[in-house]
């Protein structure tokens, strides 16, 4: 009977319950990702929100407490988030996610970075100098994290290796093909200027030849001036723009104020997983910021 009553314990337990790995994820789009990759072999927890800035996130005790029972923690890297994981990281006290151990995993690691300064210096701002951390919205990017998560997720999960390796080759089958899609739908945005709030949209622009002609930051990391603001009206006068675009995450008034005063476009994207109603997964992210971006080859 005692054996009997473990069976349908165990049958009843939730997905959760069963999983193989406790992931903590740093941001949404690589807890979206280790979710489709993992599937119910995977339990993920998202340390921020899509409206949070995710340099900027507070070392709370609830993120060291999920640190402390994490098999494997998944975050971009490149001193994105600098600010606030090396202390969860420590106070966790677990050895299994620390840098350099199998069980952290950096998704900038994997891809080519790009903006690598020449120098550091904190008179130019928030300045990486590793280059720029905001990988996730080029498509070619989250192909190459898939793959490298994928085998990792594999590799400290060796009895459920087979489910990890055939949901990544299923996911890439499915990104490529959406990735096809998108690179077409998006032609009618190359060579379109636009202003940017900060550097987190930097790979996207790259990815669809799309032209930052100015930024309302006055430097990375800092918030946007008027003195600044100012500048940036006569820079347009030369160099003119067809949109704002910001993320969900960045307040709206600075972008809201330079589209009103030079007759264009502001627009709003989610950036990652969540930051609008429409982004609810990875390719939803997408399909929803090209939806808006095209808004401006009208």
């Amino acid at each position: 009977m005692k054996n009997i009553a473990a069976i349908l314990l165990l049958s009843s337990a939730s997905p959760a319950a069963l999983a193989a790995l406790n992931l903590f994820a740093c941001t949404p789009e690589w807890g979206a990702l280790a979710k489709e990759l993992g599937g119910d072999k995977a339990n993920v927890y998202v340390a921020a929100t899509a409206l949070q800035d995710p340099h900027r996130i507070e070392a709370r005790p609830s993120l060291i407490a999920r640190a402390r029972n994490a098999d494997l923690m998944v975050c971009n890297g490149a001193q994105l988030e600098i600010g606030w994981l090396p202390l969860v990281q420590q106070q966790s006290g677990n050895t299994k996610v620390q840098p350099g151990r199998p069980g952290y995993f950096e998704a900038a690691s994997v891809v080519p970075l790009i903006d690598k300064p020449a120098s550091v210096d904190r008179s130019l701002g928030d300045v990486h100098p590793a280059g720029n951390p905001h990988v996730h919205l080029d498509p070619r990017n989250v192909a190459l994290v898939a793959r490298a998560l994928g085998e990792r997720m594999a590799s400290l999960d060796p009895a459920e290796a087979a489910v990890y390796h055939q949901r990544t080759r299923v996911f890439l089958e499915r990104w490529q093909e959406a990735a096809a899609r998108w690179q077409k739908e998006g032609e009618p945005l190359k060579g379109i200027g636009v202003v940017v709030y900060h550097k987190n949209l930097t790979y996207l622009l790259n990815w669809l030849g799309m032209q930052e002609v100015g930024a309302l930051e006055p430097k990375p990391g800092l918030p946007p001036s008027t003195a600044h603001l100012t500048e940036l009206l006569e820079q347009l006068k030369q160099t003119p723009a067809k949109a704002v675009v910001r993320a969900a995450y960045n307040e709206p008034r600075a972008a809201e104020w330079v589209a009103q005063r030079t007759k264009i476009l502001a627009i709003m994207v989610p950036y990652t997983v969540g930051g609008t109603d429409a982004a609810k997964d990875l390719f939803s992210l997408y399909d929803d910021t090209l939806a808006r971006l095209l808004t401006i080859a009208k």
